[in-house]
């Protein structure tokens, strides 16, 4: 009897440990088309007869259409079932990376890699967290859930290397054809995954649908463009409309047409229908608690994964390669700490947790920020990297379990949706907040540095006012070197834009860094609304 028990156990052991490498290859692969393009761009512009410009513009795409869908995406795992969302959601993202490996032009390429990826994306991810909720008791969810945004987070740090072997020493588009093989093999282990709860089963809420969609995407869209029109005031030639950024504009929009959602999803819950969303969740204040939390962290975390890369490409001139090897310490204590602390510490305080996390983010930022200087080398990353990853591995170890335990588990699909629309603002926030701060600083460096070198003749600096207006470029010295030589500036000035431009870049990544500790200081503010015990019952 004790052998068939303790033969039953071993099974069901197993099965978990199936179905969260399943749900966590999702979260990898969902993540990493966000990373692993970025150090190949140049090559994939090349081969599919675009420019930069267009390929920059299919990852932007790419964002768009996973913030448009991923409430609606949310509610259609509630309707026909997590587990077949998350299904149908690898068929159409497997669709979308064979149409991406296979492209032979841009037109292919934005069907491929920025419509059905992200329209598969937009399934995928609020099915994991319904589905995590579904296959793990309440005690296990911390864990699970850490493990799976762990894998998220890993993947976004090792992108720009698998990245960069892939271009060096293959193609690119083996990183495409790679990920149809991750879909495949995900299909067939999500057999072991026990679908959720589905609860009664009504219809969607198109024009919410419509709303939330244009919301997002019109929000996501402004943001994203900010560092090209500016943010309030419109950069030379950029865009505008009395006097301000089409930017400040397009944030406005969207938020009007996400109050207007809010609204009409009230009104729909008042007439006895089905919201997309039920505005009642986002009146608890552990739900919102959570999403806060998410947003703070997903927008610091991109920013130090814009920020650092530069740092360790740009200034220093590391290869895609040892760029991301120096961002593997990241990794590791991210990784460590979203399963160390459940596993030993299943019953600590999550708001303890959290506010340490918080902590070490912003330790990381400032001793990162402290560290840079001219003199520095790789090395200088390592320490505040590591902080950065115990302080996401720490929320990542409760935040997921926060949410969901916050509501009926028969509303994880929505809390799912709401959620990774969250985590798409703040990543898309962090990304555009640090770059836009890092070229305001360094061009405003670059410009006070060439003005009081008695060196540079007045007539020089007056012509670099005028064309660094929209700001400086974020250039590697040897980038700058080869412009200066085709332009054929003397060596004397030539050093000198050399030596201004040096310490310009390290202001500029000093200044993105201080806005995202600052973004942690204010993170700190909403801790409270964690609560301060593990939830131990499921929600009825």
């Amino acid at each position: 009897m004790a052998s068939r028990a303790g033969t039953a156990e071993r099974s069901a052991s197993a099965k978990s440990r199936v179905v969260l490498v399943t749900l966590a290859s999702g979260q990898f692969l969902m993540a990493l088309d966000s990373s692993v393009m970025n150090v190949s761009i140049a090559t994939v512009a090349q081969d599919v007869g675009t420019t930069v410009t267009g390929i920059q513009g299919a990852i932007t795409a790419y964002t768009l259409v996973m913030a448009m869908f991923m409430i609606p995406g949310g509610k259609v795992g509630a309707l026909i079932g997590r587990k077949r969302a998350f299904t149908i959601g690898c068929c159409i993202y497997g669709a979308g990376s064979l149409t991406t490996a296979l492209a032979p032009n841009l037109t292919v390429l934005l069907l491929g890699w920025s419509l059905l990826e992200g329209i598969g994306a937009s399934l995928i991810l609020p099915a994991i967290v319904a589905l995590v909720a579904g296959n793990f008791a309440v005690e296990r969810r911390p864990a699970a859930y850490g493990l799976v945004v762990a894998a998220g987070a890993i993947a976004i740090a090792v992108g720009p290397l698998i990245g960069g072997i892939a271009t060096t020493y293959f193609s690119w588009r083996w990183v495409f054809a790679g990920e149809v093989v991750v879909v495949l093999g995900i299909l067939v282990l999500a057999r072991r995954i026990a679908d959720a709860p589905l609860g009664e089963r009504r219809s969607i809420d198109f024009a919410g649908a419509v709303l939330s969609a244009l919301g997002l995407g019109i929000f996501v869209y402004g943001v994203l463009r900010s560092d090209e029109w500016g943010w309030f005031q419109p950069k030379p030639e950029a865009p505008a409309w009395l006097g301000a950024s089409l930017t400040t504009w397009l944030v406005l929009a969207g938020l009007g047409l996400l109050w207007i959602f809010l609204r009409w999803e009230a009104k729909v819950g008042a007439r006895g229908g089905d919201p997309l969303v039920d505005p009642g969740m986002l009146r608890n204040d552990q739900l919102t608690g959570g999403l806060t939390m998410f947003f703070f962290q997903y927008l610091v975390q991109m920013g130090v994964f814009f920020v650092v890369p530069l740092y360790l490409s740009v200034a220093l001139g590391l290869s895609a390669l040892e760029t991301g090897a120096r961002l593997l310490p990241l990794s590791v204590s991210l990784l460590a700490a979203a399963v160390l602390i459940p596993r030993f510490l299943p019953d600590v305080s999550p708001r303890r947790v959290v506010r340490l996390g918080i902590l070490a983010l912003l330790a990381g930022a400032v001793v990162l920020m402290a560290a840079l200087d001219l003199e520095a080398g790789a090395e200088v990353v390592t320490v505040p990297l590591l902080l950065i990853g115990l302080g996401m591995g720490a929320l990542a170890s409760q935040l997921g379990s926060v949410t969901v335990s916050a509501v009926p588990q028969a509303q994880s699909a929505e809390v799912g949706g709401v959620q990774n629309a969250v985590t798409n603002l703040g990543a898309s926030i962090g990304t555009a907040l640090a770059g836009s701060i890092m070229i305001a600083a360094l061009t405003t460096s670059f410009l006070a540095t060439i003005e009081a070198n008695p060196a540079v003749p007045d007539s020089v600096t007056s012509k670099a006012t005028v064309q660094l207006q929209s700001g400086a470029p974020f250039l590697s010295d040897a980038q700058l070197n080869s412009a200066l030589d085709e332009a054929g500036v003397n060596p004397e000035l030539s050093q000198a834009a050399l030596d201004a431009n040096a310490e310009a870049r390290l202001d500029g990544l000093r200044a993105a860094l201080a806005i995202l500790a600052l973004a942690a200081l204010i993170a700190l503010f909403f801790t409270h609304r964690i609560p301060s015990a593990q939830p131990r019952s499921p929600q009825p």
